[in-house]
């Protein structure tokens, strides 16, 4: 007796026409069956669950590391920092931390002679216009003071020094100005962040290892307003 292929074979081929159980009923009436259509399931692919929109707001990072945020932060900051800068700041954040009861400048800012009338201004009335207080030689040394004795003042009297390496700043120290005399007093209080403005760190290494070493802000990474406004977070207390 014939059996029906259904369990094995199926009848979406060709119906029941080609099973030797249904074939007899099937001939000429099989118009009057319902065929059943066969259409293969359709796929879509699973959707990443990543997203390549930047996240927080934040700027593109061409890869980069720059999404770490320090404790210090200020509420709505919009400033992204390297792990290394954090890391580089955070003993900064807690000198000032310690020093927040006393009489001081936020900053002292070390500068090429210069730079006094161009990117270091620049810094400074950034700086300024976000609240931070800072020692700057232009504005804190008046005619007649006694200027060594004043930069002293000013150096004891600041809870963080910046240094704004430039390539005027590069050539200053070589011959021994007075902007080698602050770096060296910033040098051995340690609380010193480095500020790289169109020179290299293998430039400064040359002429000041020391400084070299420590991973300060550059302006190859940041904008000066995005450099100022993360030394404002630093000593924001």
């Amino acid at each position: 007796m014939a059996r029906c292929t259904a369990p094995v074979r199926g009848h979406t081929r060709g119906g029941g026409a080609d099973c030797p159980a249904c074939s007899s009923r099937w001939g000429r009436g099989r118009d009057s069956f319902f065929q059943p259509s066969y259409s293969p399931p359709s796929y879509s692919p699973p959707r990443s669950s990543s997203s390549s929109s930047g996240s927080g707001g934040g700027r593109s990072t061409g890869g980069s590391s720059r999404t770490s945020k320090p404790r210090w932060a200020r509420a709505g900051s919009a400033v992204w920092y390297t792990n290394a800068e954090v890391q580089e700041l955070e003993p900064v954040r807690a000198n000032v931390e310690k020093q927040a009861s006393l009489d001081l400048r936020d900053m002292f800012l070390c500068h090429a002679w210069d730079d006094r009338q161009g990117a270091a201004k620049d810094l400074y009335e950034m700086l300024k216009t976000r609240g931070v207080k800072v020692w700057f030689s232009e504005e804190d040394i008046r005619l007649g003071m006694p200027f060594l004795r004043e930069i002293d003042r000013g150096l004891a009297k600041s809870r963080v020094g910046i240094v704004l390496v430039t390539p005027n700043f590069l050539k200053r120290i070589r011959d021994e100005s007075i902007a080698d005399k602050e770096l060296s007093v910033l040098l051995q209080q340690g609380q010193l962040v480095p500020i790289m403005h169109g020179a290299t760190y293998d430039a400064l290494r040359e002429v000041s290892p020391m400084l070299a070493s420590r991973n300060g802000l550059s302006t190859a990474e940041d904008s000066l307003a995005d450099i100022a406004t993360k030394l404002a977070d630093l000593v924001a207390v």
